[in-house]
C-alpha cells in the first residue's frame, strides 16, 4: 500500500470497526418489525440502514470530495417515522461512542447528528460509480439474511481509484 493511503487506511478501519459494533448491538436486540424486504426480495434491517448512515458520515467528514457506492437508500426510512427514529437512535450511538485508538473528532465522531444528516448520509451512497477517479464503495451488510440467523455477514468497504481497487476492509463480527 502506498503511504498516501495511510490516512484512508486508519479511517476506513475505524468506519469499519463502527459498523461491527453497531450490527453486534443490534443483532443482539433485533425485533421483527426493524426487517423490511426490497424490491430484490432481499431483508434489509435496521443495521444495514445505521451501517451505511455511520460509515457514510465518517467517510464523508474525512473525504469530503469522495463519492460512495452503498446499498440502501434513505427513501424507505422518510415513510416509516419509527423505522427512522430506531436507524438515527443506533447510528448517533456508534457515532458518539468513546474515540478508540487512532480515531480523530474531525471524522465526525463523538456527537449527534440530526436526522436529515443521517438520512443524507445514507443517501450518499447513491453515486452510480465511474472508471475515473476516486470513489468508496460499501456494503453495509454482506450476508443480511445470515445476519439475520446470527451467522456469518460482513460489513465490506473499499476505495477504488481509476476503476482499481487500493484499499479493502472487512469486517466479519461473528
Amino acid at each position: 500500500m502506498s503511504i498516501s493511503l495511510a490516512t484512508e487506511q486508519q479511517v476506513a478501519i475505524a468506519a469499519v470497526r463502527r459498523a461491527c459494533t453497531l450490527t453486534t448491538s443490534v443483532f443482539n436486540k433485533l425485533v421483527n418489525n426493524e426487517t423490511l424486504v426490497k424490491g430484490d426480495k432481499s431483508p434489509v434491517t435496521v443495521a444495514d440502514f445505521a451501517a451505511q448512515a455511520v460509515v457514510n458520515t465518517i467517510l464523508a467528514q474525512a473525504f469530503p470530495s469522495d463519492p460512495i457506492v452503498g446499498e440502501e437508500e434513505a427513501a424507505d426510512l422518510r415513510v416509516n417515522p419509527e423505522l427512522c427514529s430506531r436507524v438515527v437512535e443506533l447510528a448517533n450511538e456508534a457515532l458518539q461512542g468513546e474515540l478508540g485508538i487512532g480515531e480523530m473528532a474531525e471524522w465526525g465522531l463523538g456527537s449527534p447528528r440530526s436526522e436529515d444528516a443521517l438520512l443524507e448520509a445514507i443517501d450518499r451512497g447513491n453515486y452510480e460509480g465511474g472508471r475515473k477517479g476516486r470513489m468508496w464503495t460499501l456494503d453495509p451488510i454482506d450476508g443480511t439474511k445470515g445476519f439475520l440467523r446470527g451467522e456469518q455477514y460482513a460489513v465490506c468497504l473499499a476505495l477504488l481509484v481509476d476503476a482499481r481497487v487500493e484499499l479493502g476492509i472487512i469486517g466479519c463480527p461473528n
